[in-house]
Formats: C-alpha cells, sequence, structure tokens
C-alpha cells in the first residue's frame, strides 16, 4: 500500500505538483555546468547550505547538437530555447534557414507574458543570443546586435556595448539608437542599472565582455533583482532567462579558482530566484546547462572545509548528460531524462 501511496504524496509536496500552472516562469543556465560542477557548488557551500539542495525535482538532459556528439553554445542554447536541434554554431536557425522563434518570445507573443533575460556574458553570446536571434554563425555579431535592438523583451542584461556603438562595425549602424528611439533607458555600469526607471529597460553594463565574478560588482544578483522588479509589473506574468555564463568559461581554462568564483555568484543568483518563487507561490524555477565544459571529475577534497580538488580532462565542450532542477507549479515535468529540445514544449504547455 505505501508503494502506491508514494507517487500521490510527492504529487502533493510543495513545488512538486505536475498539473498546476505557473504564472511566472525562471529558467537559469549555467553555461558549462555538469554534475561535477554542481557537486562542487555543494561542497563548497558546506554540503546542506547549498541552494540545489532546495529543489525538489531533478532530472537530466541530453545535450548533442544536430551535427555533433557534443555541442556548441549555439546550438545547445538553440535546442534549450526553441525545441529544435540545429548544426553547432547556428543560432535559432536550422540548416535550411527555417527562423525557431524562442520560448520567451512564444510566451510574449501567444500569451502576453513579459520576457527578458540576464547574463554575465555579451548580450550576444550564444545563449542570450538564442533567446531573440537567427543566425548562421554565432560570432556575426553585427547582425545579432541589430536584432536584439528590434526585438520585443521588456529587459535585457549583460556586457557588451561596444557592438552597439556604429564605429565598432562594419555596417556602420548604431544599435543603441534603435533601442533608445524605442524607449529602452539605457545603463551602461550596474550602478546606472539600479537608478533606471520605465518598463523597457537595457544594460550594456561592460564595454565588451563582462569580467570574472570578483570584478563585476555582484552584477548577476543585481540585474536578476532589476528584471524582476520591471518584468513583476506585468499582471499577465513574466517569463526570465537568467545565465551564468562565466562557469563555461572558467571550465574552458581548467581554471578551478575562477570556476569556485562563478559557482558562488550563481549559488548567491539561485538563492535570490528561489526565495522570490517560494515567496510568489505561482513562480516556476527551472535549472539546467546547455552543456558540460571542461570534462571535470572530483577525485578528492575535505566535505567539512567545503574543499574540492579538481581535475580537468578537456579544454572543451563534453558530452555528457547535465543535470536539471526544478521548482513550483509544474516541476514534476522535469524529472526524468529528457532531450534538450523539450523544454520549449513543456513550458509552453503549462503556460496555456
Amino acid at each position: 500500500l505505501i508503494f502506491l501511496l508514494l507517487p500521490l504524496i510527492a504529487m502533493g509536496r510543495p513545488g512538486k505538483t505536475a498539473t498546476e500552472k505557473p504564472k511566472n516562469i525562471i529558467f537559469v543556465v549555467g553555461d558549462g555546468m555538469g554534475t561535477a560542477q554542481v557537486y562542487a557548488s555543494i561542497v563548497a557551500q558546506l554540503d546542506n547550505n547549498s541552494v540545489f539542495l532546495r529543489f525538489p525535482v531533478t532530472g537530466f538532459s541530453r545535450t548533442y547538437s544536430a551535427s555533433k556528439y557534443t555541442t556548441d553554445s549555439g546550438a545547445g542554447g538553440t535546442a534549450l530555447m526553441t525545441g529544435h536541434k540545429v548544426p553547432n554554431y547556428h543560432i535559432g536557425l536550422s540548416d535550411d534557414g527555417t527562423a525557431w522563434p524562442s520560448f520567451l518570445v512564444t510566451a510574449k507573443e501567444r500569451f502576453g507574458k513579459s520576457a527578458g533575460f540576464v547574463v554575465t556574458s555579451s548580450v550576444l553570446d550564444a545563449t542570450p543570443a538564442s533567446t531573440y536571434a537567427h543566425v548562421s554563425y554565432r560570432k556575426q555579431y553585427d547582425s545579432i546586435s541589430m536584432q536584439m535592438a528590434r526585438c520585443p523583451f521588456e529587459v535585457m542584461i549583460g556586457g557588451d556595448k561596444g557592438h552597439f556603438l556604429p564605429e565598432n562595425r562594419k555596417d556602420g549602424m548604431a544599435p543603441l539608437d534603435t533601442l533608445t528611439n524605442r524607449g529602452y533607458s539605457i545603463a551602461t555600469s550596474v550602478e546606472q542599472l539600479g537608478t533606471l526607471k520605465g518598463n523597457h529597460i537595457c544594460g550594456l553594463l561592460t564595454a565588451d565582455d563582462p569580467p570574472a565574478a570578483p570584478l563585476r560588482d555582484d552584477m548577476l544578483c543585481r540585474g536578476v533583482q532589476k528584471a524582476l522588479e520591471v518584468l513583476g509589473k506585468e499582471k499577465k506574468g513574466f517569463v526570465l532567462m537568467v545565465e551564468g555564463s562565466q562557469i563555461d568559461w572558467a571550465c574552458h581554462n581548467n581554471d578551478s579558482i575562477h570556476l569556485e568564483a562563478e559557482l558562488a555568484d550563481f549559488e548567491k543568483m539561485l538563492r535570490l530566484v528561489l526565495d522570490f518563487a517560494e515567496r510568489d507561490g505561482n513562480t516556476l524555477v527551472v535549472v539546467t546547462a546547455d552543456h558540460e565544459t571542461g570534462g571535470l571529475s572530483l577525485p578528492g577534497g575535505d566535505i567539512a572545509l567545503g574543499r574540492n580538488r579538481m581535475n580537468f580532462s578537456s579544454g572543451s565542450h563534453t558530452g555528457v548528460m547535465v543535470p536539471v532542477f526544478a521548482y513550483g507549479p509544474g516541476a514534476m515535468n522535469f524529472t526524468g531524462v529528457h532531450q534538450n529540445t523539450d523544454f520549449y514544449e513543456i513550458i509552453l504547455e503549462l503556460l496555456k
């Protein structure tokens, strides 16, 4: 009898109902964050203090692209955001030129949600670009920046003001002027971001790529706080994509010190997001990765001291499955082993 009741007990726990509909969705990506990176973060937070342990639902995601066993971030981000596998280096665009909309764009157009993203990379990098752009090569920054300047999101926060200025472009265009003419309030520093007013904001908080976590002036958490402030005004709810971008960069460089700093920053942001969702009661939080980077293993450490001994087997991406965490209305839909393309349809079904 107890085995028959267990599924019903699980379905009744907070954050685990499969049938409830969320008003808001916060989709969090740890770029390059595999299971080893997550466990390293749990250990570093002195085990039971890690926010990852507060998620009642877990699963895995398969990350291969349409062209390779090991995905790049363009194809990985596109699969998560649009529900379609594409060749490596493509952004929101199939091999035959079909442009796939992201769930953020679809949620806005179909259900009237407000939408936005906050990242610790350039706003033109692969994952944020996958939410709004369609190009056959992820480094077509002139095209991507103009597409961003014309996209419908209320909030766009990250780095890389340089690509929005005509003097730094081959085409001489000025996407920053386009944003201003469309009514966006613009911030070019973290301090300015906090002072912005209005319902449409764009934070280009660094001249090019943002620095590592200790030098970013709490950019990730402050960006998410601002996004929640702006997007939360929409009575129909919102969808927000947040990326801890530089977990990937640290692992590419096999830099354990940088990785530890980025994971600590990611935990701090996750605490903010999960606290918001718990207070709100109508927000689904999903956390996953586009791929694993570095082939990280943890051959030893000290649990009591929160220390990890890290070994990297690669300076690139790997093809292993990545973890999934979920909390809130509809969270149970994210348990099990998924394709990275499944999230799009699950999210849109929950928003119906």
